[in-house]
């Protein structure tokens, strides 16, 4: 138990150091945070805060679907943004392109390596991954098609909203199934009769 939860912590604040990284390159970001980057446009708060907002938001759906958080859950909903925040405070702006790209294909293998380390740990789903499988399970609808009509959802309005969407948001898109694929069954710790999930 204390490696998994190590490793769930470590996973956690890797993956929103990911995401600062991903907000500093500026070229785009996964679906999700083009989302919490609107709200943080809008309400002037840090993305951290509305990634912990939407979090929670996202929880209170699973009730109806009767889903159950797990201390992973409760965990993702926190630490992710206050990591996103901590280390957006040390990485200043970033200018030039070379660097630009630099962090981004940084950030998309950190968050790779996270989002493993994190799944890996088995102490259940992150908000986002839990309302996606409830709905699966509630609706009888394939896991894709849930997904990404979720995904295609958040991602319009959170450019509306004024998220930055980009070549990253294309690199994310088809660059992180893979890591994860690849890293996961190395990273995880399975406990008897436990189904992989993620955030």
């Amino acid at each position: 138990m204390t490696r998994r939860l190590v490793q769930l912590l470590l996973g956690l604040l890797l993956y929103g150091a990911s995401l600062a990284l991903l907000l500093r390159a500026g070229l785009g970001l996964a679906p999700w945070d083009v989302l919490h980057q609107g709200l943080a446009e809008l309400t002037g708060a840090t993305v951290g805060s509305m990634v912990i907002v939407v979090s929670f938001v996202v929880l209170l759906a699973w009730v109806p679907l009767r889903q159950r958080p797990g201390v992973g859950t409760i965990a993702n909903a926190i630490l992710v943004g206050v990591s996103l925040d901590l280390t957006m405070l040390v990485l200043g702006d970033v200018q030039q392109w070379q660097w630009r790209v630099g962090l981004l294909v940084t950030g998309v293998l950190l968050n790779g390596l996270a989002t493993a380390l994190y799944i890996g740990a088995m102490l259940g789903p992150g908000p986002r991954d839990g309302l996606m499988t409830g709905l699966v399970r509630r609706t009888g609808r394939s896991v894709r098609l849930v997904r990404t009509s979720l995904e295609v959802g958040v991602l319009a309005l959170g450019w509306l909203l004024g998220g930055t969407v980009g070549i990253g948001t294309l690199l994310y898109a088809v660059a992180i199934g893979p890591i994860v694929h690849v890293l996961l069954p190395r990273l995880t710790v399975r406990p008897s009769g436990a189904a992989v999930r993620g955030r």
